[in-house]
């Protein structure tokens, strides 16, 4: 282990990686370089037979098999039969809650990046309500409500959600010193609402630009992401969804609220994968994402309402924009245009990415600045520097897992947490050796700017920043 890289904390018994795909590849060797943990007991669970060859040259214990319904009690109670370790959840197709549940029985610290359903619920699921990640937020939320306290396990610590919640607070600390305001950093929930209340921010994009990029052309019949293409084609496919903020003064006719829990968003009869907005990220400037659902979405407006759930006095909109690489916007092309998925997935590798950088941060909107990017702008290059075995993608949401799993070590008894939960200074004090340039820009830009005038649309120039105008039509 290389004396460079800081140990965080001991381990104490199994540590424990389910899944291993491009985020799980790229999580272990910031374990490895960043805790004190007994190394026989660290074991990686995933189904794929290649997985085996990759850690047997590196040491490390595999277990060939899929986590399911029917066995992940026996195999979670076999693997941490002390009642202590670290359960790293970076799978898909395994409930995120019910394995939460469990290890927190155990007393197992726990961890995702994601609210994940059991195998078949994004395509088997015929209410579009119950696909929403409202719901299935909803569902930890109210375990949370059920089991306050106990053994720790923070829910959906990847970059996003994750890592953009912390940059969130950061950027607000940035706009109160950039318009006069000697504020501290509150300590409490209600303080950060207040404060992003008081500096008059109407919303949230995640505006996020993927460059990175292969000399080879994408082939005919294959889905080519930078990231899990497993995990993006079911996002895509959730209906588009947002939370709705107390500046709105219109709804899109396919919009749905909810009538139980936070009330914090809204979602589109309509899949996220193709539904367009308009955005601003540093490299482009303006440029079309797509409103595919994420947990953030709901959470953002939800920690920073002040007043009631059904009648707040303020509430921030929030909703992801996601340009991804051109590889995987022509994936997204062929797969909607043919009306089935491709047979093919490949993941960007680190070694055949020739260009690019991963663009991720948050644009806050509204305020007497008009509006604020911060965020990461990491290439594929300084990634190769900073950790092996995944590009730039990947390394911003490993460094939000590995900055989540210091943070659980340090609250052992915090209960389920999300991100907006945490202490954003002391995560991002672990995150930021590997997220390259962390930037602020402000842009005058707004959504009613680089309109075309041959063809009018329904907007509301009152008011630039309302969803009305964000919507591409």
């Amino acid at each position: 282990m290389s004396q460079s890289h800081p140990v965080y904390g001991r381990i104490d018994g199994p540590i424990v990686i389910i899944g291993f795909g491009s985020i799980g590849k790229g999580t272990l060797p910031l374990i490895q370089r960043h805790f004190d943990y007994d190394a026989e007991k660290l074991v990686v669970i995933d189904p794929n037979p290649d997985t085996h060859l990759f850690l047997s040259q590196h040491g490390i214990r595999h277990e060939q098999l899929a986590i399911t319904r029917d066995n992940y009690r026996d195999v979670l109670n076999r693997l941490f039969p002390e009642g202590q370790g670290f359960c790293v959840n970076l799978s898909v197709d395994t409930s995120s809650l019910d394995l939460m549940k469990h290890c927190r029985e155990l007393g197992v610290l726990y961890i995702d990046t994601v609210v994940e359903p059991w195998a078949g619920f994004y395509f088997d699921t015929e209410n579009n309500a119950e696909r929403t990640n409202y719901a299935l937020r909803q569902k930890v939320r109210d375990e949370k409500a059920a089991n306050p306290g106990g053994t720790t396990a923070v829910s959906c610590c990847g970059a996003n959600p994750g890592m953009v919640s912390w940059f969130v607070k950061e950027a607000l600390l940035t706009l109160a010193r950039d318009t006069g305001r000697e504020v501290d950093a509150p300590d409490n929930r209600d303080g950060w609402a207040a404060l992003m209340q008081s500096l008059g921010v109407k919303g949230v994009h995640i505006a996020e630009r993927d460059t990175q990029a292969r000399r080879l052309p994408r082939p005919r019949g294959t889905f080519v992401n930078t990231w899990s293409v497993e995990g993006f084609i079911s996002e895509g496919f959730q209906p588009a969804e947002l939370g709705w903020g107390t500046h709105e003064t219109w709804m899109p006719e396919n919009a749905h609220s909810h009538d139980r829990g936070c009330r914090a968003g809204i979602w589109l009869e309509r899949p996220g994968a193709i539904t367009r907005v308009h955005t601003w990220c540093p490299t482009p400037g303006p440029q079309f994402g797509f409103l595919v659902t994420h947990n953030e979405a709901i959470s953002i407006s939800d920690y920073y309402t002040v007043g009631a759930a059904d009648a707040p006095d303020f509430r921030p909109t929030c909703h992801y924009a996601y340009h991804p690489s051109d590889d995987a916007v022509l994936s997204l092309h062929e797969m909607f245009g043919s009306g089935r998925q491709q047979t093919t997935h490949e993941i960007l590798d680190v070694d055949e990415i020739v260009e690019g950088i991963d663009e991720l941060g948050v644009l806050l909107y509204g305020h007497e600045k008009n509006a604020l990017w911060y965020g990461s702008r990491l290439s594929n290059a300084e990634t190769r520097k900073l950790a092996p075995f995944q590009n730039a993608t990947g390394l911003q949401v490993t460094s939000a897992v590995l900055a989540g799993m210091v943070w659980a070590l340090d609250n052992p008894q915090a209960g389920i947490v999300e991100t907006d939960e945490m202490d954003h200074a002391r995560c991002l004090e672990v995150q930021r050796p590997y997220l390259g340039p962390v930037e602020a820009h402000y842009t005058d830009w707004t959504p009613l700017q680089d309109r075309w005038e041959h063809f009018p649309e329904d907007i509301d120039e009152s008011d630039p920043w309302q969803f009305r105008n964000v919507l591409a039509t």
